[in-house]
């Protein structure tokens, strides 16, 4: 079968191996869409070399059928349609013991740390393994692990009916948090710099921000009678952003940080003191998250196509990832590993 693998300095090489047959316990998928993430951009341009090894399968938004399955799963069978949760975790360490398995302290992430599913097959634990309502598009499935991330945030975030949320970067993560929030009952505004981004935020319904053009500060305070937003999430990573955050959220706000941050930046505690606020990390999803982001796509209450920028073969995974680096109006790039599932 074909699989995409990752050699290391921005080299892509599509070639064959052999697939997995399913052990007990597991579940191998014939992969339908898999999206291109943040974190496969990270490593295919080099800044996880050390925690990936060379030829590596990434992947790990995926939706797919079930080829076949090991001893001891009952849960899906094959033909079903089915989608994953990425994560490994140990099951031991205090934070499983806690019921955080997904913040294990030995967590490991599929397509990461273990092959992933830029491949015609994938076979996977059967424990992360989630089934899929019939009829459900394959191609809106590939969609649900970004999904679930923004179901966590908004759920950890506390977004209710009536709320002011700014969301800070209007990417793919902080449109699908927008969308979520805004099916929770939110008035949601996006900070975005990106033209293109910024028109397809519009075309989504959200009243955007371009921080570069007007003071964002003064722009919600504005539009909440000088109260500020009820809720704020930092999706950009960037500096910029951890020191505008905490002006903009309200007394007793909440700031949810989703962005990953590689260096820690300046952050204002002056001012988390003086207006009491509370920073929330918030970090993938939890079982709930996903089976949550499943049901708004099966539900079709969300406009997620739009955000589904192209869809290319697997041999062209490298021209994805370019087609990704030139930001513009790119949002999601799905990959379709096996072209003749619909």
């Amino acid at each position: 079968m074909k699989a995409a693998f990752y050699e290391r300095n921005e080299t892509i090489r599509i070639g064959v191996c052999e697939p997995v047959a399913p052990a007990a316990g597991q579940v191998q998928i014939r992969v339908a869409y898999c999206g291109i993430c943040g974190t496969d951009m990270h490593i295919f341009h080099g800044k996880m070399d050390k925690r990936v090894a060379a030829s590596q399968i990434m992947g790990h938004e995926l939706s797919g059928t079930v080829e076949a399955v090991g001893a001891g799963v009952t849960h899906v069978k094959p033909g079903d349609a089915v989608t994953v949760m990425p994560l490994d975790w140990c099951g031991e360490c205090p934070a499983c013991r806690a019921g955080h398995t997904h913040i294990c302290q030995k967590l490991r992430f599929l397509g990461i740390d273990t092959q992933g599913a830029f491949q015609e097959l994938w076979t996977a634990p059967a424990r992360v393994v989630m089934p899929l309502p019939t009829g459900m598009s394959l191609r809106l499935g590939a969609l649900i692990e970004p999904l679930a991330v923004a179901c966590h945030d908004n759920r950890l975030g506390e977004v209710k009916a009536g709320e002011q949320v700014v969301v800070l970067g209007g990417g793919p993560i902080g449109a699908l948090i927008g969308l979520v929030a805004r099916q929770r009952g939110a008035n949601v505004v996006v900070s975005e710099v990106n033209p293109g981004r910024i028109a397809l935020l519009h075309n989504l319904g959200f009243e955007t921000i371009n921080p570069k053009e007007v003071d964002i500060a003064q722009a919600v305070e504005a539009r909440t009678g000088g109260a500020g937003a009820d809720v704020v999430f930092e999706v950009t990573a960037h500096p910029s952003g951890a020191a505008t955050m905490t002006q903009l959220a309200r007394t007793r706000g909440r700031i949810v940080i989703v962005g990953i941050f590689s260096q820690p930046p300046p952050v204002d505690l002056f001012r988390c003191f003086w207006r009491e606020l509370r920073l929330i990390g918030a970090r993938v999803y939890e079982a709930q998250d996903f089976q949550r982001a499943i049901d708004l796509i099966a539900a079709g209450t969300l406009q997620l196509e739009p955000l589904v920028t192209k869809v290319l073969d697997l041999p062209d995974l490298s021209a994805g990832m370019h087609l990704l680096e030139q930001g513009g109006d790119v949002m999601k790039v799905l990959i379709q590993c096996n072209p003749e599932i619909k």
